[in-house]
């Protein structure tokens, strides 16, 4: 179901008046759902759907993938760490994952930005150059 451009529009206000300082206040967004739920205003379906959506890319933006092909030892991983969070921010949670097949380097991924340093990545792009 395609949420209309009202609802669409209605849900971004909401969603915005639920952030503060650029973080999403969980406490005032459930009163708003709450409140959505009970009074059911027209095409509340559709404004529910993109807050649903608003909200997964929210928490999708502040998830941490960290990919080596060896496990990283402490000092490196908090150096990482305080590196991503003096960029994208101190919310951020992370995930370090270990991948043999990336045979060397590190893939990060945070939101929607992938970071790829792997030497498999490098490997790739000079067999596609060919």
């Amino acid at each position: 179901m395609k949420a209309s451009k009202v609802a669409t529009s209605t849900a971004r206000s909401i969603f915005r008046l639920c952030s503060q300082d650029g973080q999403l206040d969980e406490g005032h967004m459930r009163v708003a759902i709450n409140k959505l739920s009970t009074e059911k205003p027209r095409d509340y379906r559709g404004i529910l759907q993109v807050l649903r959506r608003l909200i997964k890319a929210e928490v999708a933006s502040k998830q941490v993938t960290v990919e080596s092909a060896t496990s990283l030892d402490a000092k490196t991983a908090e150096s990482l760490t305080s590196s991503l969070r003096s960029q994208y921010g101190q919310d951020l949670t992370f995930e370090f994952k270990t991948k043999p097949d990336l045979l060397g380097g590190l893939r990060i991924r945070v939101g929607n930005d992938v970071f790829d340093g792997s030497v498999k990545a490098r490997l790739d792009r000079l067999a596609n150059a060919f």
